[in-house]
């Protein structure tokens, strides 16, 4: 009698679970509802958000340029409603953007307004650059606002006509530059043991490790290829403002003297140079914008709209949709083991990507878009090995390098029908290097020791709180130089190159695109859309075909917050707070170092990886 009630009671419950859960689902799904309508409420004024005659397309990126953005899309969701600064600014969006833009009627100018910009590379500006050039061809003017203006922020600002910089603001030019820390002395004080296993004289990615300076090897190398970096930024201010060369880097080199010319105003040393055009506060900038088109509401001063806001209202302007397809995938951030989200290199979520690419029968090129520094040898290998197989299921493969793809990022580079680059691309660094830290002396000092037994003589060996065997150290080498065998012989085999050849550009050292492209590490230098042609072009294409980015499509609740987040945003007209000139700390460089330490956990394994960057 007991077992029957107990029956009965468990099948009342579970109608009653059901019941419950279906009002809950119903419930949430009308709670949905309303709050979906009381923002369409809010934001449909009896102003319909439209692109009228007169506008101004205001180009003003935000942190980071990124070819593709970092997180999940629920991460920039979470961003939108909570108004937080935005942190990335996608490559592709401004490109698109000013593109479109140039036969667009309704849009009269671009205003180019650089403040919250923090980082981007050399790379990033020259597809930008590209885009402004085309824009002009309309015969539209370009004009940028600017209160201070950094050596990057000013590189994308000398793309205008004429540049409008505050009367007290600065323009700060200084040359590039490649510092890091040093932390031998201080992990000698502390007695940790750095075994470092490296091939190649330049590969310096781990010198802090082991030295309190830079090696003569490393400074030599580093200062060949920012300096070819250099040159570029020096010829590419002075193609875009008319100012000689030999002026211009006269300037630069003797700044505290011409600064001292004017009194130590930096907006008046600006405008004597030619780096600039006027000095104009912001609010009378806004109200000379106003007079040479249309008004704008409210606070804008001048009718103007932001990139994404036109991207949302405007449609593409490329060639019809096609059936055969050119598939572009990013491949941006460390290469790491394993699934991961955007900004990092997953070997298995980046795989899966080209697999799926090979399994469309619409798509018949490839267009490997690598902005990467390197990293794990093993995910590289993963990852080129798709792309070989790719290739050779009947795709046509082309790589197109950005800012940078060094080390890993060439690694997998190596499997394409073409590689092209950027001239400013950070390339190369063929070498590798493996780093394990011990930290039995620091434990020991504290009173902590370790000890036991294992089965074998290598057993329990590989803990970062004992000193790291000597046997562990031959065989760590040995893996490390074989590693750099196969790396050499990887490019002698894709590249046009003898060994000898491939040995002598090898060694660890790091080169510009344009440098690669002179040593055949690279078959051509262009942007994005060169790459894009030269697929068209490999796989027999013609015109006849679309180009698709290939992403993780988001799913339709990620869609319809994003739409009701951007859509709230766009009526609302919300703006951004501005970012400080000078982004980069200590604390930021000293993490970003350990980092690769940190991701290793304890294991040992071999490295591709190039710590450039310029500053």
């Amino acid at each position: 009698m007991a077992s029957i009630r107990s029956a009965l009671t468990r099948f009342f419950l579970g109608i009653w679970y059901v019941i419950d859960g279906a009002r809950k689902l119903v419930l949430n799904f009308i709670f949905l509802l309303i709050l979906y309508f009381v923002v369409l409420a809010v934001i449909d004024t009896d102003d319909t958000v439209i692109i009228k005659q007169d506008t101004a397309l205001v180009l003003r990126p935000y942190g980071k340029i990124v070819e593709q953005y970092s997180g999940t899309p629920l991460d920039r969701i979470l961003q939108q409603a909570t108004e937080q600064e935005r942190s990335e600014t996608r490559l592709r969006d401004i490109v698109e953007a000013i593109t479109r833009a140039r036969d667009d009627d309704r849009i009269v100018r671009l205003v180019i307004v650089p403040t919250n910009m923090w980082r981007i590379g050399m790379a990033s500006l020259l597809e930008i650059e590209a885009a402004v050039a085309d824009f002009k061809t309309s015969g539209k003017p370009v004009i940028t606002l600017a209160d201070n203006l950094s050596q990057q922020q000013y590189y994308l600002a000398a793309f205008a006509d004429e540049i409008w910089l505050h009367p007290k603001g600065i323009v700060w030019i200084d040359g590039f530059s490649a510092y890091r820390q040093f932390y031998r002395e201080g992990l000698d004080k502390l007695e940790v043991e750095v075994n470092l296993f490296r091939v190649g004289e330049y590969k310096s990615a781990m010198e802090p490790f082991i030295r309190d300076d830079m090696s003569p090897e490393a400074k030599e190398a580093n200062l060949y290829w920012i300096g070819s970096l250099w040159q570029q930024y020096l010829e590419g201010v002075s193609r875009n403002r008319g100012i000689p060369l030999d002026n211009l880097s006269e300037a630069i080199n003797d700044f505290a003297n011409g600064l001292q010319a004017v009194d130590g105003d930096f907006a008046q040393f600006a405008l004597k140079l030619g780096l600039v055009d006027r000095l104009v506060s912001r609010p009378e900038a806004h109200l000379t914008l106003a007079g040479m088109g249309a008004a704008g509401s409210g606070s804008e001063g001048f009718r103007q709209i932001g990139i994404e806001n036109y991207l949302a209202l405007t449609k593409m302007q490329h060639r019809p949709e096609s059936k055969r397809k050119i598939a572009i995938i990013i491949a941006e951030g460390d290469i790491v083991r394993g699934a991961q989200p955007y900004g990092t290199v997953g070997a298995v979520t980046l795989s899966e990507e080209l697999r799926s690419a090979g399994e469309d029968s619409k798509v018949e090129a490839v267009v490997l878009r690598i902005n990467s520094p390197g990293g794990d040898v093993f995910a590289a290998e993963k990852i080129r090995r798709e792309v070989l197989a790719l290739k050779e299921s009947g795709k046509t493969v082309v790589v197109s390098m950005g800012d940078v793809a060094a080390s890993g990022g060439y690694w997998i580079a190596m499997a394409a029908d073409e590689v092209w680059a950027s001239p400013s691309t950070i390339t190369g660094s063929i070498g590798v290097y493996g780093i394990i830290p011990t930290f039995s002396r620091p434990l020991e000092k504290l009173g902590i020791h370790t000890d036991g037994v294992g089965t074998t003589p290598l057993a329990g060996k590989l803990r970062l709180d004992r000193p790291l065997d000597s046997d562990l150290k031959r065989i760590f080498q040995h893996a490390t130089e074989q590693t750099y065998d196969d790396f050499i012989q990887l490019v002698t085999d894709a590249r046009p190159l003898e060994r000898h050849e491939v040995e002598a550009v090898a060694r660890g050292r790091v080169w510009s695109g344009a440098q690669a492209k002179d040593r055949q590490l690279v078959d051509q230098t262009g942007n994005l859309q060169q790459a894009i042609d030269a697929a068209a072009r490999i796989a027999g294409l013609g015109s006849d075909y679309s180009v698709q980015y290939n992403e993780h499509e988001m799913s339709r609740f990620e869609s319809f917050l994003i739409e009701m987040t951007g859509s709230a945003l766009l009526g609302f007209g919300v703006g951004q707070a501005g970012v400080p000139l000078l982004r980069s700390t200590l604390l930021e460089d000293l993490l970003g170092d350990l980092y690769i330490l940190a991701r290793s956990a304890g294991k040992f394994s071999v490295v591709a990886h190039c710590l450039c960057r310029v500053d």
